[in-house]
């Protein structure tokens, strides 16, 4: 096993003892050991698969992605509570499957978690195979709604690559149009 493999694996035990800690609500030397044991059998009966990580980076697209994802936020929170405070109307939802073009397994987790965090979304399913993201989806009125959603996701995932992909993935997403 790599030394980087063990280092995953020692960050992950550690993630889980800190955990278990906070289930129990007490920062004790019987809990931490007790943490420590359940994570180390936890990650032998269940090892993690390697996630591999071939790009790097980009200080530029990192700062583009979080001003973009701040604001995508506070926009979504405020049309969120001001269709919840609506009197009269019955929000429509639809589930909408959304073909990423990187379907790499970091570049689907992260576009999937920057994806749920911004209120009126919610990631359904995952087609890790095809890559395809299925997103539940707050107030969609007509088929233009969701194809804006559709091209909203994939600027998503473009920002998340030109902050952390590797240099394929950032051709793929300049070569492939959206």
């Amino acid at each position: 096993m790599t030394n980087g493999r063990w280092r995953d694996r020692g960050v992950a035990a550690l993630g889980l003892t800190v955990i278990w800690v906070l289930l129990w609500g007490s920062f004790t030397p019987l809990t931490i050991v007790g943490g420590a044991v359940v994570a180390v059998v936890v990650l032998m009966v269940f090892p993690l698969p390697p996630v591999t990580y071939a790009g790097r980076i980009h200080p530029y697209g990192v700062l583009r992605f979080i001003l973009r994802f701040l604001r995508d936020m506070v926009l979504a929170s405020a049309q969120v509570a001001a269709l919840a405070f609506r009197f009269g109307h019955t929000p429509r939802s639809a589930v909408i499957a959304v073909p990423l073009r990187c379907p790499s397994d970091l570049g689907l987790t992260l576009t999937a978690e920057a994806l749920s965090l911004v209120p009126g979304s919610l990631i359904v399913d995952v087609d890790r195979k095809r890559g395809i993201l299925y997103v539940h989806v707050l107030n969609v009125t007509d088929p233009a709604s969701v194809e804006q959603f559709r091209q909203d996701v994939l600027d998503l995932e473009s920002r998340i690559i030109q902050a952390f992909g590797s240099a394929a993935e950032r051709r793929i997403i300049e070569e492939v149009p959206a």
